[in-house]
């Protein structure tokens, strides 16, 4: 089932290996630009929202940050949950970006990357604001992938649009920059953008593919020519056995009214 009105918490219960393997991370420099403009010292807590697997709690781990990591998905949460042992400054629970289960005034900074555009935003509005202490911050990250401009770019975007089954549904759920400042009003967010890149043999190509919610998996109707596909881009475009997926990494940040 790929349909639009499935769950979003439960979209990726069945792709969590290949979400964790094969999606991009974030670049580190997204630590030190919220170190310098929102004042992070070691003493705050960052809340994680949908934090998936961890991809992105990992970089503020990695610099010494405590991350309360929130998700929704058992199957995500539990993957995330294997970083703790490496990370004894991370604590994984279960909750929404609706419904965190998190104290009042508990976070210094919220982070959400790559799943803002399945939120409620009027009801995270308030929980964010519920959360936060007095002059806290909110940081909106996504890896937009270049969508053409070559004939790799285009052949990948091509496969998206041919055997995704809701992807261009999903498409136009996606956050805009009126959708983004609506959200962080009466403040003014800024923006920062980052270079990030993939560079990914052909099992990690089809990897990458099959961890969007919306593609085929192995067994399904299509999946045999959706492969065959990929491993004709993958074999039209390699050089020196790998592809490279090019990346902007937005960071939206400002801070949020606790009204």
């Amino acid at each position: 089932m790929h349909g639009i009105d499935m769950k979003p918490t439960e979209r990726f219960s069945t792709r969590v290996e290949v979400y964790r393997r094969y999606r991009p991370g974030y670049p580190e420099e997204i630590a030190g630009l919220l170190e310098r403009e929102c004042g992070l010292t070691q003493t705050v807590m960052i809340a994680d929202v949908a934090a998936g697997t961890g991809l992105l709690s990992e970089i503020f781990l990695e610099r010494g940050y405590a991350v309360d990591a929130i998700e929704p998905n058992a199957s995500m949460r539990a993957a995330c949950e294997t970083l703790c042992e490496r990370w004894p400054r991370l604590r994984c629970s279960d909750g929404t970006a609706e419904a965190t289960g998190l104290p009042d005034r508990s976070a210094d900074l919220i982070t959400v990357a790559q799943a803002m555009h399945w939120f409620d935003l009027a009801r995270t509005r308030k929980e964010f604001a519920r959360v936060l202490r007095p002059g806290g911050w909110c940081a909106v990250i996504y890896n937009h992938r270049r969508m053409g401009g070559d004939g790799f770019h285009d052949g990948y975007e091509q496969i998206l649009r041919e055997f995704g089954g809701d992807y261009l549904a999903v498409q136009e759920r996606h956050m805009t920059p009126e959708k983004l400042a609506a959200f962080f009003a009466p403040s003014v967010a800024k923006e920062a953008v980052f270079p990030n890149a993939q560079r990914l043999t052909l099992e990690g190509l089809e990897g990458r593919i099959v961890s969007s919610s919306y593609m085929p998996q192995a067994g399904e109707v299509r999946y045999v020519t959706m492969r065959e596909a990929i491993e004709r881009l993958f074999e039209k475009n390699e050089r020196d056995g790998v592809v490279t997926i090019e990346y902007e990494c937005s960071v939206v940040y400002g801070q949020l009214s606790t009204r």
